[in-house]
């Protein structure tokens, strides 16, 4: 297997999956139920960070110009997400909008947007659901625009369930979209009864055993299951310092993130090695905490 890839940005499995225009189509053409035809141009315009060299969002893409798509994939239920998807729409558009035509006398037409979520997480949750924008938005009851029955801003996410038994239609007509299910459910299902490290790594051998997803799994390597382990870690992190009501810095709370993670994979007996690899802690940080 090839470790050595080489990439800009650290991206998750499923932005590293859909990563190019042909699987792009696939996905797109499989969710809307048309076959988007193989000439169209797609170009891809994922946001990343440059400082952290970490993806933004999971993926965005234009359509022969006209559509502009972000598709973010979830885990854990987020209510959010239509905030989030709003700040990345307008990076989006900075990126490839000709800003001088915006002062332009003439009406300068953009791609139209499209958000879509797939979830595939363990709570309990509908096959097809919309999330709105002025869900967020605070009461003003009283004011006159709550009078004139409209909203000034608007923003709608298709969310589709791709667990198995769900939107099989959509699964059937994207082979990567259903390795990716089966990928993620047998994680989950490995995960009841051993430690997140052996069950990403049985689940990645189950599917390259059963032609799962298997070149793609076989030319990224050990690579996948240290991002699919680094992506499921941190946003179980995530979640218990969301309950917890910890509102730490940025900064800090990254660094916070590493160190449970570190001390969780500890406890499971995962090797130094391992737990730098995943984390990006010096040794001297890894070593002082394994022998607390």
């Amino acid at each position: 297997m090839n470790q050595n890839v080489n990439r800009k940005h650290k991206d998750s499995v499923f932005s590293a999956l859909f990563s190019t225009p042909e699987i792009l189509r696939e996905l797109y053409s499989a969710i809307e139920g048309i076959d988007i035809p193989p000439d169209a141009i797609v170009d891809i315009n994922t946001l990343s960070d440059a400082l952290y060299m970490k993806q933004i969002n999971d993926l965005s893409f234009t359509i022969n110009g006209r559509l502009v798509v972000l598709v973010e994939h979830q885990s854990t239920i987020n209510e959010n997400v239509p905030v989030r998807l709003l700040m990345y729409i307008g990076r989006v558009y900075e990126r490839i909008i000709d800003r001088d035509k915006l002062y332009q006398k003439k009406l300068y037409q953009i791609p139209t947007p499209e958000f879509i979520v797939l979830y595939n997480g363990k709570e309990t949750f509908p096959e097809y659901k919309e999330l709105h924008l002025s869900s967020a938005f605070k009461n003003i009851t009283g004011l006159k625009l709550s009078e004139s029955g409209g909203l000034p801003l608007e923003l709608v996410v298709q969310v589709y369930n791709i667990n198995r038994g769900y939107n099989k239609e959509i699964l059937e007509k994207s082979e990567n979209l259903n390795g990716y299910s089966v990928l993620m459910g047998k994680i989950n299902e490995y995960g009841e009864n051993l430690p997140l490290e052996e069950a990403v790594t049985s689940a990645v051998k189950y599917c390259v055993e059963h032609n799962i997803l298997k070149e793609f799994l076989e030319i990224h390597g050990s690579e996948v299951i240290n991002m699919l382990f680094e992506d499921i870690s941190i946003e179980e992190i995530a979640a218990i310092r969301y309950n917890e009501g910890c509102e730490d810095g940025l900064e800090k709370g990254r660094e916070d993130e590493k160190i449970i993670i570190a001390q969780n994979l500890l406890a499971e007996g995962s090797s130094l090695e391992f737990i730098q690899k995943i984390t990006g802690l010096d040794m001297k940080t890894i070593q002082e905490l394994s022998v607390m």
